[in-house]
């Protein structure tokens, strides 16, 4: 049997807010807002099309923050001026060192296939950071690393949601170790886009992002991180007139900036 017990609210980009349970996580903190710029790097930036559809101010209590990598359109100067230093920030080991010399002192960096676990009464939510290449083969090494994230959400031992949140990925063949893994996904959330910078393809296009639901086989994919930059070069309608050619269409559900949607979840076992 399903029933519900999680929530996510689409903010812009990358940023969602996750109501798991008892838990509350912020993904990928961007707050800019429309025509200004996000830092990539080596003298490159991108300027948003966008606004965010809440301010940091309006956030309520964080259990954590997953960081999928250190990018300025996933954590701009916004987040590192007002985020509270002490919140724990689940991300990728050099984004962990990083966050460490600004003083986010709960800053806490995952190799691929570690875990962390928050409890609160009767529930248990494990992070477990999976794998993901943000950019060509080569090319990644000039990126700042990238992961993906699993959550397991758990009540009185018996799982309740798995949600596969991908990160800056290209589909690559290797991601096939994650449902080989962690089978049964409820909810993946995709970050999509294409992005392009110096015509080099750097996160899933419509394509890829089709193939990794075939791949995966969620209950539900939401998709995010499409239309926000101009770096971004792959727009939405694209992926879901693929998912109607492709018969993935009832899988898919588009979700707005602002627009908070409820995610399946497998009832308690004797339950109902």
């Amino acid at each position: 049997m399903i029933d519900e017990i999680g929530r996510v609210t689409f903010i812009g980009t990358a940023t969602t807010l996750l109501r798991l349970g008892e838990f509350t996580l912020l993904t990928d903190p961007n707050f800019l807002h429309r025509g200004q710029r996000a830092y990539l790097g080596y003298g490159l930036s991108s300027r948003r099309l966008t606004n965010p559809a809440a301010r940091i101010e309006d956030l309520p209590p964080l259990d954590a923050v997953l960081l999928s990598h250190l990018h300025g359109d996933h954590f701009d100067r916004v987040a590192r001026r007002k985020l509270a230093r002490y919140v724990p920030i689940i991300t990728t080991p050099p984004a962990e060192r990083r966050l460490q010399r600004w003083g986010f002192q709960g800053a806490d960096g995952l190799a691929t296939w570690e875990s962390r676990e928050l409890a609160r009464g009767r529930q248990r939510l494990r992070i477990t950071a999976v794998p993901g290449q943000h950019g060509p083969t080569g090319v990644q090494r000039l990126l700042p690393p990238v992961m993906g994230s699993v959550l397991d959400l758990e009540q009185d031992g018996q799982r309740r949601l798995r949600l596969y949140l991908t990160g800056d990925t290209l589909y690559r063949p290797a991601l096939a170790q994650i449902p080989q893994r962690f089978p049964d996904i409820d909810v993946m959330l995709l970050h999509l886009g294409g992005t392009r910078i110096l015509g080099v393809l750097l996160s899933m296009d419509a394509r890829q992002g089709l193939d990794l639901v075939q791949m995966i086989r969620p209950q539900l994919a939401v998709p995010i991180h499409y239309d926000d930059y101009r770096v971004f070069r792959s727009p939405l309608r694209h992926f879901l007139a693929g998912a109607e050619r492709w018969g993935l269409r009832g899988v898919i559900r588009p979700i707005a900036r602002g627009q908070t949607i409820t995610l399946p979840a497998r009832s308690l076992a004797g339950s109902g």
